[in-house]
């Protein structure tokens, strides 16, 4: 069995993990809100809230979204917070957190979206988190100074190149997951029900 399948199928290697990207996150947020400006720090928290949600509401350390995408929010925070490749890493981090968002859905609620659907809707949400992002840019510059925001083309650059970012991420977790049926997905569940 392939190294790769075998830690798709595995709930305590995949909640181990889990937990290690979320403790990156934490890390990165707390390195980034001492060197950068206070948003990308708060970006970090808010991702790893978001990572941990259905751990806390099912009360068990196991139920943890599929690793890799936890790698993928560890790995856009990370990289955006020592300016790596700035241009994409920001639009990397916000995305992966839209995803994150819509796979907690699809995966630990009662709703149900075909997974085309899926990748759409985290492509909304993405444009959504990124038109909150340029809010919160605007008033970070009014009133602390920064300069997030340079010229209205620069903006409206920003909002066409997150949409491609998360249209080629969606798809590449569309083919991921089309590929391995990760523990978190509605048909593997992370934790059995029980017999009842």
């Amino acid at each position: 069995m392939p190294i790769t399948h075998s830690l798709a199928r595995n709930v305590t290697t995949n909640a181990t993990l889990g937990w290690v990207f979320v403790g990156v996150v934490i890390l990165i947020a707390a390195v980034s809100l001492l060197m950068t400006p206070l948003l990308w720090g708060l970006l970090a928290l808010v991702a790893a809230g978001i990572l941990v949600v259905p751990a806390v509401l099912r009360r068990d350390w196991r139920v943890m979204l599929p690793w890799p995408l936890g790698s993928v929010v560890a790995v856009g925070v990370t990289a955006r917070t020592f300016d790596v490749a700035t241009e994409v890493t920001g639009y990397v981090a916000i995305s992966s957190v839209a995803l994150a968002v819509v796979v907690e859905l699809d995966s630990f609620t009662d709703v149900e979206m075909s997974r085309r659907f899926a990748v759409l809707f985290a492509v909304m949400t993405t444009i959504a988190f990124q038109s909150w992002w340029t809010i919160a840019g605007y008033y970070s510059d009014q009133w602390f100074g920064t300069s997030f925001i340079h010229s209205q083309a620069e903006l409206q650059w920003d909002l066409v190149t997150v949409m491609i970012v998360s249209l080629a991420m969606g798809q590449l977790f569309l083919w991921y997951f089309d590929r391995i049926e990760h523990v978190g997905s509605r048909h593997r569940p992370v934790v059995p029900e029980e017999a009842s």
